[in-house]
């Protein structure tokens, strides 16, 4: 029997893609939308051929929903993660899983006690390059990990992603998170101690678009992230995901989005890269659909999002004290 799982909220841009691989697998059915915008509600549900919801709490309580997807803004993720654990439903949440460490770890402890399941949205995991990189080193064919140079850049999405009070920053926490999650994956270790610097250098406005941290984990590798929004609008796609592993034997190289088509489109007047090869959302949604309907754990957990939060909040701790700052996880 396919899992039944709702969306809540079509806030993130990543909210259709997710909805998309939901109608599409065998394994998952989409049981209907509901989303604070009335409007987007119902375009979402028409877009999707799935029932529209007046309310969070209507579609909770809809017969044989079993989990739900939470895609709204980051800071409204521990109310709706919150809600779902009370009403006893499983929980994908869009990262950054929260804002702050005391909204992550109520989250975390909420579907705990509800014995509910948290999964972290962190579908860089899912994309073929980077699982056959993480299949090499963990072979041991590279040796020991020595040092990890990462970027997550991209178009500055605007829209609430751009106001603090929805989002909880700028690019540092909406960038830092993916590929901070890529490398603890890789060194099965945790990050001791983060230095950022961080500025609004590219729009001069009110938040930042400039992230560049360097990371220190726990058993000795080191890593830096640049997690700006440094792509221009005219860019052919929303960004980047790249990852150079310097290891005793070699290095390795992965560039998550360099399987694409180039389309040069009359319709639009702009040229754009069409991915083609395996679709990382649609891993994502599998992966959390098994988990879900085995009653296993899920392989990215709350505490691996809050892992990651905790990263992207030291960066701005250390960009503000210009000092790097110690984590004690």
């Amino acid at each position: 029997m396919p899992v039944k799982i709702g969306m809540m909220s079509f806030a993130h841009m990543h909210a259709g893609s997710y909805a998309h691989s939901i109608c599409s697998r065998n394994d998952t059915e989409m049981v209907g939308i509901a989303d604070h915008d009335p409007a987007r509600t119902a375009a979402m549900a028409q877009q999707f051929n799935t029932r529209a919801f007046e309310s969070y709490e209507e579609l909770l309580s809809a017969p044989g929903l079993q989990a739900v997807v939470v895609c709204c803004e980051n800071i409204k993720h521990r109310e709706l993660v919150e809600m779902a654990a009370a009403a006893g439903k499983h929980v994908l949440c869009e990262k950054p899983l929260a804002t702050t460490i005391a909204d992550a770890e109520a989250m975390i402890s909420a579907c705990e006690s509800a014995g509910v399941q948290l999964m972290t949205a962190f579908p860089c995991r899912y994309s073929p390059v980077m699982q056959r990189m993480k299949a090499v080193l963990d072979s041991g064919e590279a040796g020991k990990v020595l040092a990890i140079r990462g970027t997550n850049r991209g178009r500055n999405p605007g829209g609430w992603f751009v106001q603090k009070e929805l989002s909880g920053g700028g690019a540092t926490i909406d960038h830092t998170v993916h590929v901070t999650d890529l490398m603890r994956w890789i060194l099965k270790d945790e990050v001791s101690e983060v230095y950022a610097e961080i500025s609004n250098g590219i729009n001069h406005l009110d938040f930042d678009d400039v992230g560049f941290l360097s990371l220190t984990f726990k058993q000795g590798a080191f890593g830096t992230l640049d997690a700006s929004w440094s792509r221009p609008k005219s860019f052919p796609t929303w960004g980047d995901v790249t990852m150079e592993v310097v290891t005793e034997n070699g290095t390795l190289s992965m560039d998550m989005f360099a399987q694409n088509l180039v389309l040069y489109s009359d319709k639009t007047n702009s040229v754009s890269w069409q991915n083609w090869g395996g679709n990382m959302d649609d891993g994502l949604m599998g992966a959390f659909a098994k988990a879900v309907a085995e009653g296993s754990p899920v392989p990215i957990t709350g505490v691996d999002g809050l892992r990651a939060a905790e990263v992207a909040l030291a960066a701005y701790q250390s960009a503000e004290i210009s000092a790097p700052v110690k984590l004690t996880a």
